[in-house]
């Protein structure tokens, strides 16, 4: 866990949590030194360690605040009750979430193997959090016959790896604006949950705002 921190040491804080993001996302978190990070943010290594105690600290700390994030911007979205809409709410949150954060993203998921098993744990509660939200729609879904799933955790990890992976390719000024991506990946988790026709979701919608 990283140390409090008091109005004196929060930009340096800041400049750590960042510098590390940038390095472990581009050389991998094996490959950096706490004196590399420090060099980046301009301090002497000694500076870091009032804040972190250790390089894992460092890394427990980026991907437990990254899950709390997107818990919190999670929970906070407009949901709706109807589950085609929920679905297609969900897909768009997601992909608009985390389309700006590519380190972020690549770190949450190539990096969680080096945590120390209790940092995992901490992690992994946090991203059950999340992935139930999506698990709550798909069954949800499926008990009111709008979705055709067999299994709806298997179902929603395959849907959050086809979202997420949007990370990997996309660039802005791309042929594809993000928008245009939304309206791609929104029919494609539709089909894989058996939802084949457009009129289906517009009916859903007006359904729900009659």
């Amino acid at each position: 866990m990283a140390r409090t921190v008091g109005s004196v040491g929060t930009k340096t804080f800041d400049e750590v949590r960042k510098a590390a993001l940038y390095l472990f996302a581009r050389h991998g978190y094996a490959s950096v030194s706490m004196r590399q990070i420090a060099a980046r943010v301009g301090v002497q290594a000694g500076a870091i360690y009032n804040h972190f105690p250790n390089k894992q600290a460092l890394l427990s700390d980026l991907l437990t605040q990254h899950m709390r994030e997107l818990i919190e911007a999670c929970e906070a979205r407009p949901t709706s009750k109807l589950p085609l809409n929920a679905l297609e709410q969900f897909v768009r949150f997601h992909i608009r979430y985390h389309i700006d954060r590519a380190d972020e993203v690549f770190i949450a998921y190539m990096e969680l193997r080096n945590l120390e098993p209790e940092n995992f744990r901490e992690v992994q509660v946090l991203r059950q959090r999340y992935e139930r939200v999506l698990r709550d729609i798909l069954r949800d879904g499926a008990k009111a016959g709008a979705f055709e799933i067999s299994d709806a955790p298997v179902a929603g990890m395959a849907i959050i790896a086809m979202l997420t992976g949007v990370n990997t390719w996309f660039r802005y000024g791309g042929r594809l604006s993000v928008s245009q991506i939304e309206e791609i990946y929104v029919k494609m988790v539709m089909q894989s949950v058996g939802v084949f026709e457009p009129t289906a979701l517009l009916g859903a919608l007006m359904e729900e705002n009659a």
